[in-house]
């Protein structure tokens, strides 16, 4: 019974959501300022779900500029986790079959997003410099997933190539964003299922590393973020059982 109400809540709030969202964005399509306002209000399904979603960010996170973020992508409930601190002016780049979703696909294109063609390996070079390109003359951050699909439990992926490219490209930090995991821990017929920690870390300053150390930027992030899963991963298990209390400068 609560697995049809949660679904039912989740398929009228989101036709509410991308119906008048897109409406709205409108009066100003391809403002990335309405990636920020509208994965937050996707990011609010998180209560329905049954999930308590705590949010980190460094002291002056919101002074950092344009930069790369870059997640892990674990599943499809990453749009109601990692949603919750995307940063203004930062928009996401995707596949684009997503233009066809109904709806949705309208919402994510007119809210200033880019959309790649993956299967087409000529048009997925030109990626990067359409990123570098686009950081340059609209002002703005990107958010990628540098595993390039969803993880579904198998832990932290190999990372691709291109958000590091991208930086170096463009001169700008990583910031790594790191989600605890959610890999069968939402029961949907469960009323409460649990927590789930996102932390922003530090700006990792890519002036240290020289167009040809890609390889090396990326396994220093990686690096960085496998350390912080798993450390987030053992609070939230111990918070769970009522061993630890929350962090003190813990963001919601």
């Amino acid at each position: 019974m609560l697995l049809i109400i949660r679904f039912i809540i989740v398929v009228l709030y989101s036709l509410l959501v991308c119906v008048f969202g897109s409406i709205y964005c409108l009066f100003s399509p391809r403002n990335p300022r309405h990636v920020a306002t509208f994965g937050h209000l996707f990011a609010r399904l998180s209560t329905v779900f049954g999930l308590k979603v705590e949010i980190r960010k460094p002291s002056g996170a919101e002074n950092f500029g344009n930069a790369i973020y870059i997640a892990n992508h674990q599943n499809n409930y990453d749009m109601v986790t990692a949603s919750y601190i995307v940063q203004p002016t930062t928009v996401t780049v995707g596949k684009k079959s997503l233009l066809w979703i109904p709806f949705f696909g309208q919402l994510y294109w007119l809210t200033g997003n880019l959309l790649i063609d993956r299967n087409n390996r000529a048009k997925a070079h030109g990626t990067i410099a359409q990123v570098v390109q686009q950081i340059r003359e609209r002002n703005i951050s990107i958010w990628m997933f540098p595993e390039g699909t969803r993880s579904r439990g198998r832990g932290l992926l190999p990372f691709k190539a291109g958000a590091f490219h991208a930086a170096l490209a463009a001169g700008v930090p990583v910031i790594p964003i790191c989600v605890s995991n959610t890999s069968n821990k939402i029961k949907l017929n469960r009323w409460c299922n649990g927590l789930v920690i996102v932390e922003m870390l530090p700006p990792v300053d890519t002036s240290n590393f020289g167009k040809d150390q890609v390889r090396e930027l990326s396994a220093h992030c990686r690096q960085l973020m496998e350390e912080k899963i798993r450390a987030l991963d053992e609070e939230v298990a111990l918070r769970e059982a009522g061993k630890v209390t929350s962090e003190k400068n813990v963001q919601r």
